[in-house]
C-alpha cells in the first residue's frame, strides 16, 4: 500500500498526466500540425486511466491530500471514465475523419471526461460543482460542433438549458449546506455533529435540489427531453453520454448518501424514478430507431439506479452504473452495423415449449426466493430478488423453452449458466471492492422496499395484459402515448440533413 505521501506523489503525477492529454488535444487543434499526430494523442491519452488504475489497486483509501480525496469510490470512476473516454476517441480515428470539426472533437472529449475524472477525486464540494459544470459544457459543446445543422442547434439549446438547470441546482444545494454546516469537504460535513446542525426542513430543501441535480443529467421524467432530441449528436458523443455522463446521478447520490438517506425527498425521487422505469422501458419497445431505442433503455436503467440509491443499495447501483455504461457504450460503437433480424418461433411444438415456460418461470421464482430469504433483514434484497426471477424467466424463455430442438435448448441452458456464472462473479468482485465506501448504509423503510416491489409486479402484469390484447383500445392508447413521449421535437427532426447539399456542392465527403 502507498503511504501519504506516496498518495500525494500519485495525485501529482496523475494530475501531470491529465495536464499533457489536455495539451495535446490543444495542440492538435493547430491545423498545422499533421492528422498523423492524432496517432501520438491517443497513446498520450492512456496515461491517465493508467495512473488511475494504479490508484485504484494500490493506494492507500480514505485519505484526503489538499483538496482530493483517495478512496474507492474516486479512483474506480475516475479510471472507468477516462477508460471509455480512450476507448470513444481511438473509435473517432476514423469514425469522424471526414468530419470538418475532427480536431475539435478530440480536445473536447479529452477535457470533458478529464473534468469529470477530477469531479469524483475531489473532496471540495465546491470544486466539484466547479468540475461538473465544465463536464457539462463540454458535453453540449460536443452536440454543437454540427451547429450547421438546424437539428443539432435547436437539441443544443434545449439539452444546455437543462444542464444549467440541473448545475445551479447542485450548486445552490452545495451553497447551502456549507452554510449550514461551515464545512467545505465531504470528510468534514458528514459527521454527526454537522449533521445535527441541519434543520429537518433546510435538509429537505437540500435534498430536493439533489434530487433535481441527478435527475437531469438522468434523462429522467419529466426531464428526458434532451436525451432523446440528442440522438442527432455523432454516435461517439451519445457513447460518452450514456456511458459517463447519464450516470453521473449514482455518483452524486452515494457521495451526498449520509444527508440523503431517510429523507423524504428519497420518495420524490422514487416517484419520478419509477414512471421513468415504465416511460424508457416502453419507448424501448415501441421505436424501431436504434439509436432512440437505445436511449429508451437508458432512462429505464437509470431509473432503477436511481431506486437503488433510494433504497440504500448503494454499492448495487455503482455496479449498475458501470455495467451499464461498459455495455451502452458498446451498443452505441456498434450501432453502424446493427441490424435487427426478426423471426417468429415455431408452433409445431407450443404444448413442449409452453411446459419449459412453466419449468423456467418454477425455477426462477425457487431462485429469486432463495436469494430474498438468505438475507430477509436487508430490505433491498426482496426488490433484487424479484429481478433476478424476472430476468432468470425472461431469459430462460428465450434461450431455452424456444430453442430450436434438444440441441438448441442445451446451448440455450449452456449460456445462461455461463452469463450467470461471469455476472455472479463480477458482482461479487465488485462488491468486495466497494465495500470500502464510506457511507451511510442505513436500511430503507419497509414501506419504500414494498413499494418499489408493488410497482414491479404491476409492470410485469400490465405488460403480459398489454401483449395479449394488442387489438384493444386500451393498447392502441398506451402505444401511441409512449410513441409520441419517445419522438422528439419537430424542430430537431429533417428527413434528410439539407446542411449536407451545401458542405457536397464545396467538396465535402
Amino acid at each position: 500500500m502507498f503511504t501519504l505521501l506516496d498518495v500525494s506523489t500519485l495525485l501529482t503525477i496523475f494530475f501531470i498526466t491529465i495536464i499533457i492529454s489536455v495539451l495535446s488535444g490543444i495542440i492538435f487543434l493547430n491545423k498545422r500540425i499533421p492528422v498523423a499526430y492524432v496517432r501520438i494523442h491517443i497513446c498520450l491519452l492512456t496515461l491517465p486511466p493508467f495512473v488511475a488504475l494504479v490508484g485504484l489497486i494500490g493506494a492507500s483509501k480514505n485519505i484526503t491530500v489538499g483538496l482530493w480525496y483517495s478512496d474507492i469510490l474516486a479512483w474506480l470512476m475516475s479510471c472507468f471514465v477516462l477508460m471509455i473516454g480512450l476507448i470513444i476517441q481511438r473509435y473517432c480515428v476514423r469514425y469522424l475523419s471526414s468530419d470538418k470539426k475532427y480536431r475539435k472533437y478530440f480536445m473536447l472529449f479529452t477535457c470533458t471526461t478529464s473534468f469529470v475524472a477530477m469531479a469524483w477525486l475531489s473532496d471540495d464540494m465546491r470544486l466539484m460543482v466547479v468540475c461538473w459544470g465544465f463536464t457539462l459544457v463540454g458535453l453540449a459543446l460536443l452536440m454543437s460542433l454540427k451547429k450547421a445543422w438546424k437539428v443539432t442547434r435547436v437539441a443544443t439549446v434545449v439539452t444546455g438549458k437543462l444542464f444549467f438547470l440541473g448545475w445551479f441546482a447542485l450548486f445552490v444545494a452545495v451553497l447551502w449546506l456549507g452554510i449550514a454546516t461551515g464545512e467545505w469537504r465531504f470528510h468534514a460535513i458528514f459527521t454527526e455533529t454537522n449533521l445535527n446542525q441541519i434543520d429537518a426542513w433546510s435538509k429537505f430543501g437540500i435534498n430536493l435540489l439533489i434530487v433535481l441535480a441527478v435527475m437531469i443529467p438522468a434523462a429522467q421524467w419529466p426531464f428526458q427531453r434532451w436525451l432523446i432530441e440528442s440522438v442527432a449528436a455523432p454516435t461517439p458523443v451519445s457513447a460518452i453520454m450514456h456511458a459517463g455522463i447519464v450516470n453521473a446521478g449514482g455518483i452524486m447520490l452515494t457521495r451526498f448518501s449520509p444527508i440523503f438517506n431517510g429523507d423524504l425527498a428519497t420518495l420524490v425521487l422514487l416517484f419520478f424514478a419509477s414512471i421513468s422505469v415504465v416511460i424508457g422501458s416502453g419507448i424501448s419497445l415501441v421505436h424501431v430507431d436504434y439509436k432512440r431505442l437505445l436511449v429508451g433503455s437508458t432512462i429505464g436503467q437509470m431509473g432503477f439506479m436511481l431506486i437503488q440509491c433510494v433504497l440504500g443499495a448503494y454499492i448495487p447501483a455503482i455496479i449498475h452504473l458501470i455495467l451499464h455504461g461498459l455495455f451502452k457504450a458498446t451498443l452505441f460503437l456498434r450501432s453502424g452495423s446493427a441490424v435487427r433480424h426478426f423471426s417468429v418461433p415455431s408452433r409445431a411444438n407450443e404444448r413442449m415449449s409452453y411446459l419449459w415456460i412453466l419449468a423456467g418461470r418454477g425455477l426462477a421464482l425457487a431462485i429469486g426466493l432463495g436469494f430474498w430469504l438468505s438475507a430477509p433483514e436487508q430490505g433491498y434484497r426482496l426488490v433484487s430478488g424479484l429481478i433476478l426471477a424476472w430476468s432468470l424467466s425472461v431469459s430462460w424463455t428465450q434461450l431455452v423453452a424456444f430453442g430450436e430442438g434438444r440441441f438448441g435448448r442445451i446451448m440455450g441452458l449452456i449460456i445462461l449458466i455461463v452469463v450467470g456464472a461471469v455476472y455472479y462473479i463480477v458482482h461479487h468482485f465488485f462488491s468486495h471492492a466497494l465495500h470500502m465506501i464510506a457511507f451511510d448504509s442505513a436500511q430503507p423503510p419497509m414501506f419504500a422496499v414494498v413499494i418499489v416491489a408493488l410497482l414491479l409486479l404491476f409492470g410485469s402484469l400490465m405488460s403480459t395484459w398489454i401483449a395479449r390484447h394488442r387489438s384493444s383500445v386500451a393498447f392502441s392508447i398506451i402505444y401511441m402515448w409512449i410513441v409520441r413521449l419517445g419522438d422528439a421535437k419537430m424542430e430537431t427532426v429533417e428527413r434528410h440533413p439539407n446542411y449536407l447539399k451545401s458542405y457536397i456542392s464545396k467538396g465535402g465527403h
